[in-house]
C-alpha cells in the first residue's frame, strides 16, 4: 500500500459508526467515513413524512447514552440542544384512570395500591443494583474464552469482583432470576396488572419475546444497565428520558460536527458493494460507482448478516462460520406508526402534562403475551402493544403551526409476515389507529397523513439485515462473549482488517455509542 492509504475506512454513518470514527481521529488515525444514504444517524434519523411533518424515524427518544459518553463525544458544543428531559411514562388502562409511573425511589405514581407502592421502591432498588453490574460490562469489550491471554483472564477476574461486590444474597438472587421470563418475576412481586404490564413492556420492547420467554429479565436488565450509566439530565437522576430538539436526527448532525472537527472525512451518497480484500487482508472498499477506496483497516457499522454474507462474502470465510451468521436471528418485530394531525389528540381522563412524555397500552402481562402469541405464527397482533410519543408537544418546529405528531412503536409486526405486508399493511395502520382512539376518542378525524414503517421497510430504508434495531436477538446465545456468532466476537472479524462497530456486537442496539467506541478502543489497542 502506497503512503496516501487512509488508515481506516468506516462503512456506515449510524451512530455507533460516527462514534467509533470521531474515536479513532482524536487518536490521530486518519478516517474516512462512507454512508449510503443522504443523511448521517442511521436509523436515528428525523425525516418528513407528510409535508411540512417531521418525526423522527426509528428510535425516537434518547435515554441510553452514557453520562461519560456524553462527556466525551460533546455533543452540546456541537449543536445538540434538548426539546425535553425528564420525561415522564404513562401507562393507559382500557375503562379506568391511566397509572402514572413512580420513579425509581418510588414517588409520583398513581392509582398503585398500598402494597405495590410499598414493595416498588425496594423491588426497583434491587433491579438498580444487579443493572449497575450488568452497566460496567456493557461498558467494555467482553473478553474471550479458552485462551491463556492475560487481559482475558483478568477481564473474567473484574467480571467475578463485580458480582461478588453484590454480596452474597443479591448475587444468588441475580442467579436466580438472570435466565427467568419476566412475567414469572413481575408476578412475583406486584399485584396490579397495570403495572406489572408497564414493567414487562419494557422487557419485551423491539424484541422477538412475548413476556413468558426465558431470558426476558436479561433483556430487562440490558435497558436498565444502559439507563444506569445515562447522564443525570435537568429533572431526573440516571436514566431520564429526553428527546432531542429536531427529533434523533439531531444527535446523527451533531456527531458528524463532532467527527468532522476532529479531521474525519464523511461522504454521503456513498453506498459499499464490497469489501477489498488482498493477501487475505482486508484492505479498502469498493463503491457502488466502481471507485476503490484502500485503507489498512475496514470497520462496518452494517449488521453481521450483510458485512459477512454480502459486502465480503462467502468465498473469504469458512464454511462452518458462514453458517452461523446465516442463522443469526435478526427478524424484527416493531414497526414505526407516524401519524401526522391537525390538532392535538385527547386521551381520556390523561391531563395534558403527560403528553410530553411516552404512553404505554400495555395494560397487563396477559396482554402482552396475547400480542406476542400471533407473531409466532407469522400474524400481526390482534391486539398490539405500543410506545406512543407526541414529540411537537415539546418540539413545536416538528409540524406547521398548531399540528401535531404521534410516534408510535407498535409490537408485534413480524418481518416475515404470512400473508406479506403488500396486502396486510392498510389493515394493520387501521388495527392500530383504533387502538389508540380506544384512549383518544376522535383521533381518527384529525390524521392528515400517515406512515407505517414495518421490520421489511427498515430493513430497506436502513439496510439492516431483518429489520432488527439490534441487528441481532439479544438472547443467551447471542450475548456478551458470543455477540453476534462465535470467531466474530470483540469486534473482531476472521478476516484480519475487518472489525465491526455495530448494534450487532456487545453490547446491542439502542442509541448508546458503546459498540462503536468499544471498537475504536480495539482497533488503537491491536496497534500499541
Amino acid at each position: 500500500m502506497n503512503a496516501q492509504v487512509r488508515d481506516c475506512i468506516v462503512i456506515g454513518a449510524g451512530h455507533n459508526g460516527l462514534v467509533c470514527a470521531l474515536t479513532l481521529a482524536r487518536a490521530g488515525r486518519s478516517v474516512l467515513v462512507v454512508e449510503a444514504g443522504a443523511q448521517l444517524g442511521g436509523a436515528a434519523a428525523t425525516r418528513l413524512f407528510s409535508p411540512g411533518f417531521q418525526v423522527s424515524a426509528c428510535a425516537h427518544l434518547l435515554h441510553l447514552m452514557s453520562d461519560d459518553m456524553m462527556r466525551d463525544l460533546q455533543l452540546e458544543a456541537h449543536g445538540l440542544e434538548w426539546a425535553a428531559q425528564g420525561l415522564p411514562t404513562t401507562a393507559l388502562v382500557p375503562d379506568a384512570p391511566p397509572l402514572c409511573m413512580p420513579d425509581a425511589a418510588g414517588a409520583g405514581g398513581s392509582a398503585l395500591s398500598a402494597r405495590d407502592g410499598a414493595s416498588y421502591a425496594g423491588f426497583r432498588a434491587r433491579m438498580e443494583r444487579f443493572a449497575g453490574t450488568l452497566a460496567a460490562v456493557l461498558a467494555e469489550t467482553p473478553p474471550r474464552l479458552g485462551t491463556d491471554a492475560w487481559s482475558d483472564r483478568l477481564a473474567l477476574l473484574r467480571l467475578g469482583w463485580r458480582l461478588r461486590k453484590l454480596g452474597r444474597r443479591d448475587m444468588r438472587e441475580l442467579l436466580r432470576i438472570g435466565a427467568m421470563n419476566v412475567h414469572d418475576l413481575l408476578e412475583e412481586n406486584f399485584e396490579s396488572p397495570a403495572l406489572r404490564g408497564a414493567l414487562g413492556f419494557d422487557a419485551v420492547l423491539g424484541t422477538n419475546f412475548g413476556p413468558r420467554s426465558p431470558g426476558t429479565v436479561l433483556t430487562w436488565l440490558y435497558r436498565l444497565a444502559a439507563e444506569h450509566a445515562a447522564p443525570a439530565a435537568a429533572a431526573g437522576g440516571a436514566g431520564v428520558l429526553a428527546q432531542p430538539r429536531g427529533g434523533l436526527g439531531a444527535v446523527g448532525a451533531a456527531l458528524g460536527r463532532a467527527a468532522a472537527a476532529a479531521g474525519v472525512v464523511i461522504r454521503t451518497g456513498a453506498p459499499v458493494t464490497s469489501i477489498l480484500v488482498e493477501a487475505d487482508r482486508a484492505c479498502g472498499v469498493v463503491l457502488a460507482s466502481g471507485e476503490r477506496i484502500e485503507a489498512r483497516t475496514v470497520i462496518s457499522n452494517a449488521d453481521p448478516k450483510t458485512t459477512f454474507l454480502e459486502l465480503l462474502g462467502p468465498r473469504h470465510l469458512d464454511t462452518g462460520f458462514v453458517r452461523r451468521v446465516a442463522h443469526l436471528r435478526s427478524h424484527g418485530l416493531a414497526a414505526k406508526l407516524h401519524l401526522a394531525l391537525d390538532r392535538l389528540p385527547r386521551f381520556t381522563a390523561l391531563d395534558a402534562s403527560r403528553l410530553k412524555g411516552r404512553l404505554l397500552i400495555a395494560p397487563s402481562l396477559e396482554y402482552l403475551e396475547h400480542a406476542y402469541n400471533h407473531a409466532k405464527y407469522g400474524e400481526y397482533s390482534a391486539a398490539p402493544a405500543m410506545e406512543i410519543t407526541l414529540p411537537t408537544v415539546n418540539d413545536p418546529a416538528l409540524a406547521p403551526d398548531g399540528a401535531h405528531v404521534l410516534s408510535a412503536i407498535v409490537q408485534y409486526a413480524p418481518y416475515a409476515l404470512k400473508e406479506g405486508w403488500p396486502a396486510a399493511r392498510g389493515r394493520f395502520v387501521d388495527l392500530a389507529i383504533d387502538t389508540i382512539e380506544h384512549f383518544a376518542p376522535g383521533l381518527r378525524g384529525s390524521i392528515v397523513g400517515s406512515e407505517l414503517l414495518t421490520p421489511v421497510d427498515l430493513e430497506r430504508e436502513f439496510r439492516m439485515s431483518g429489520g432488527h434495531w439490534h441487528h441481532g436477538e439479544l438472547a443467551f446465545d447471542q450475548f456478551f462473549f458470543v455477540r453476534p456468532v462465535p470467531g466474530a466476537t470483540q469486534h473482531r472479524a476472521p478476516v484480519p482488517g475487518l472489525f465491526l462497530c455495530g448494534a450487532g456486537c456487545h453490547p446491542g442496539g439502542g442509541v448508546m455509542g458503546v459498540a462503536g467506541r468499544n471498537a475504536a478502543r480495539q482497533i488503537l489497542r491491536q496497534a500499541a
